[in-house]
C-alpha cells in the first residue's frame, strides 16, 4: 500500500469526515497554541499541505492568511472547494509539491505525515525545505511513537485499507534540523478524549543562507 491506498481512503470518507470533523474541535489548547503560534509567525503565503476538506485552511484565511490548500485526495479537495468556495484548493502531493523554490512563507501539515513511512521521511522534509522560503516556519503535527506501524482498516463509518506510522519527534526534529530547518517549539502530550496515543507538532523555521 502507498500514495494509491491513501488517496483512495480519502476520497472514500471525505464527506463523511467533514461532517464529523468540524472546525479546530479535534484541536485542544495546547495544539490551538502551537497553530496560533505558526499563524502569528508567518508573513506571505501559506501552503496547508493534506489539507483534506480545508477546516484548517478556512482557520488561517480566517486570520487574515494568504493560504492555498493542498491534498492528494479529490474527493477531500471536492468537499474543500464545496464548503470554501472563497478559498484555493488544489490536489497534489507533498512529495512533489507545485510550488516554486523558496515560494511560501510557510508549511502547514498537521497529521499529513501519519501515512509517510519512515524511510519516506527525508524527502517529505527536503521537499518542505524546497517551497519555504528562507526565515520561513513549517508545523507538522503527528502522533508520536517509535516509527510504529499499523493499518487502518476502518475510519469515519467506512471499511478502508491504509497504512499509518506512528513518528518519533526527535527522529523528525532531527530531519528538520539536517534539511536546514531550526526547530523553535516541540510539543508531545498525552492522549486525551478518543485519542489512543501520544500526540507531537513541530514549529521550525527556515534558516536564512541554508
Amino acid at each position: 500500500m502507498g500514495l494509491d491506498a491513501t488517496r483512495t481512503t480519502y476520497d472514500t470518507v471525505a464527506e463523511d469526515y467533514a461532517r464529523i470533523v468540524t472546525g479546530l474541535d479535534a484541536e485542544g489548547p495546547l495544539d490551538r497554541a502551537m497553530l496560533a503560534d505558526f499563524a502569528d509567525r508567518v508573513d506571505g503565503l501559506v501552503a496547508d499541505v493534506g489539507c483534506g476538506t480545508g477546516r484548517l485552511t478556512a482557520y488561517l484565511s480566517g486570520l487574515g492568511i494568504d493560504v492555498v490548500g493542498i491534498d492528494l485526495s479529490p474527493g477531500m479537495i471536492a468537499v474543500a472547494r464545496r464548503d470554501h468556495p472563497s478559498l484555493r484548493f488544489e490536489v497534489g502531493s507533498m512529495t512533489a509539491l507545485d510550488l516554486p523554490d523558496a515560494g511560501v512563507a510557510g508549511v502547514l501539515a498537521w497529521y499529513s505525515i501519519i501515512h509517510t513511512p519512515p524511510d519516506g521521511l527525508p524527502a517529505v522534509v527536503g521537499e518542505l525545505r524546497r517551497v519555504v522560503a528562507p526565515g520561513g516556519h513549517v508545523l507538522l503535527g503527528f502522533q508520536a511513537g517509535a516509527d510504529e506501524h499499523r493499518s487502518l482498516t476502518h475510519a469515519y463509518g467506512h471499511d478502508v485499507q491504509c497504512d499509518a506510522w506512528l513518528h518519533s519527534p526527535d527522529t523528525v526534529a532531527a530531519l528538520l534540523e539536517d534539511a536546514g530547518f531550526v526547530v523553535d517549539s516541540r510539543l508531545v502530550r498525552e492522549p486525551t478524549g478518543r485519542e489512543r496515543r501520544p500526540q507531537a507538532s513541530l514549529l521550525a523555521t527556515s534558516a536564512r543562507g541554508a
